[in-house]
């Protein structure tokens, strides 16, 4: 058994893990671990923020974009406080992201005594926000609780996770055993009567919908083959873009498939809340059937439903596609065009924003990433941008997290150096993370960012004034010179006010292989609310 500290026992288990990348902002308590690192350098990198909500981000984002684990490193309480609200979007869009951070020594512990960054109960807060969270109490137990935290994360529904680890036992020696990784938790296997069950649901149905989320991402030639047996078209919202090619004839936004709601017979959805057409879109058509399939026990008591199968959604998908009749109906795929035709040319009043979406698309190379945020632009993607591969579509999901945008795009691009990465966001969200332009620089993350300013948080604002006759209050904003701002970082910029200056800076800004910034004007008064095709219902 090998000699090692309790950071050497950690940084050699994350190591087994496969995990080559680190993002961490070092402190007192997180020495020891740091200092393992750096004695690893040759075999893990250490990309560090100015921020630690940075380092968490941009875990999810390499999580989100990978569907590999990811980690991070922060001091503990305020360190690890400053990273919940990624620890909470990262449960939100199931990612797996490992937070790696301290405690106060051993003897300290529950004294509350004040020592330095201590909580009241630290594991307890990250216990109400994760799927698991432990401590790691000497270096003799590293090997296997880092294991268990891995398969934890990967096991079911992915989610976050978080290990914390005594002052003093960092730097602490002891005899160590290694362990392998622990195979993640077998799936549910998809129960035959329930899947034969529901062929026959889909055999019968006259207008079906396959809805899918983010629990479906990796199940995409899965849910092709379904949807082509069927002639089912295939909706998704945020989480789910990219599943089947929005290019395929049986893709359909939000915006197209609710042309369809009112005779929709049958929804089957595949790793989805189906927030969408259950809170957004009114009373469901008389005679709708739902059945849900999800890797997770617990949604199948959320959300009431038809039919409910506890499976894996490609292990479901493949097995319903063995026993469904093949379908070839000429007038529901005629109905099918005609909804995308029409709504196609119904978004284009939703301007300036659908106009900057298409000059995006029109530039960002087949396999580009885009990353979504807080912001008008980024709300229209939602219905206007067409993916074309899984992952390619980056989202805060339901947490919606203003902030979120800029520094989740730096883990993508991490994660994926030689594919084109662009982030929309909003002057407000920038300017949560803004300084980590520092990072980009310094790491070579060559992410372009497309910031929109309008000197407010405009959608707060619009609200404001159509809802209190006219009155606004906290949603304007005074922003620096962003030109300046990222010449100041030694970033390239450019500042247009339209969409064939969007096109043409972003072409150069790719082409440029470095951090580039890019703001666009725009004025709030002067665009078109978006919500009529994300919640049509809705006041």
């Amino acid at each position: 058994m090998p000699r090692m500290t309790g950071g050497d026992a950690i940084v050699d288990s994350l190591l087994r893990h496969g995990i080559d990348t680190l993002f961490g902002l070092p402190g007192v308590q997180m020495y020891g671990l740091f200092d393992a690192l750096a004695r690893n350098a040759n075999r893990i990198r250490v990309i560090n923020a100015r921020h630690e909500q940075t380092t968490a981000y941009m875990a999810l984002g390499y999580a989100c974009a990978t569907g590999k684990p990811a980690v991070y490193s922060v001091v503990p309480g305020p360190g690890v406080l400053n990273t919940t609200a990624a620890l909470a979007t990262a449960w939100g869009v199931n990612a797996p992201v490992l937070c790696l951070t301290g405690q106060v020594p051993s003897n300290m512990i529950g004294k509350l005594r004040g020592a330095l960054h201590e909580l009241p109960d630290q594991l307890a807060t990250l216990r109400t926000l994760l799927k698991h969270a432990d401590r790691i109490e000497h270096p003799t137990e590293a090997p296997l609780k880092v294991a268990r935290a891995f398969q934890e994360m990967m096991s079911g529904r992915r989610s976050p996770v978080a290990l914390e680890i005594p002052l003093d036992q960092l730097p602490a020696q002891a005899e160590i055993t290694p362990l392998a990784p622990l195979a993640p938790h077998a799936n549910p296997v998809p129960d035959p009567e329930r899947i034969a069950k529901l062929a026959a649901m889909l055999d019968a149905a006259k207008a079906p919908l396959i809805w899918v989320g983010g629990g479906a991402l990796d199940a995409a030639a899965e849910i092709r083959a379904l949807a082509e047996k069927t002639g089912t078209p295939v909706v998704s919202f945020r989480g789910g873009k990219g599943v089947l090619d929005d290019r395929h004839p049986l893709a359909m936004s939000i915006a197209s498939a609710y042309k369809l709601w009112p005779q929709t017979d049958l929804i089957v959805a595949f790793g989805t809340r189906l927030d969408v057409p259950t809170a957004r879109w009114g009373a469901p058509p008389a005679g709708l059937k739902i059945a849900r399939i999800d890797i997770d026990p617990a949604e199948m008591r959320r959300l009431a439903v038809d039919l409910g199968i506890v499976a894996d959604s490609a292990d479901a998908a493949r097995a319903l596609a063995a026993q469904v009749k093949r379908k070839d109906d000429p007038i529901r795929a005629a109905a099918i065009a005609r909804a995308k035709a029409e709504t196609a040319a119904e978004i284009q009043e939703v301007q300036p924003q659908l106009s900057y979406i298409e000059a995006i698309r029109e530039v960002l190379p087949e396999d580009g990433i885009f990353c979504d945020e807080m912001t008008q632009v980024g709300y229209v993607s939602w219905f206007g941008l067409p993916i074309h591969t899984p992952r390619s579509f980056i989202t805060s999901g339901f947490s919606g997290t203003l902030g979120a945008g800029f520094p989740t795009a730096l883990g993508v691009k991490v994660a994926h150096p030689d594919r084109a990465v662009v982030a929309v966001t909003g002057d407000g969200g920038f300017l949560f993370g803004g300084a980590d332009l520092a990072t980009a620089v310094r790491f070579g993350i060559n992410l372009v960012t497309v910031v929109f300013n309008n000197s407010a948080y405009g959608n707060v604002m619009r609200d404001q004034v159509r809802m209190f006759d006219g009155r606004h209050s906290g949603s304007e904003l005074t922003n620096p010179d962003f030109q300046t701002y990222a010449k100041a970082f030694g970033v390239p910029s450019w500042r247009c006010t339209d969409a064939i200056g969007l096109r043409s800076a972003l072409k150069e800004a790719l082409a440029a292989n470095s951090p580039c910034l890019i703001e666009v004007m725009t004025d709030i008064t002067k665009e078109t609310a978006p919500w009529k095709y994300i919640a049509p219902t809705r006041g």
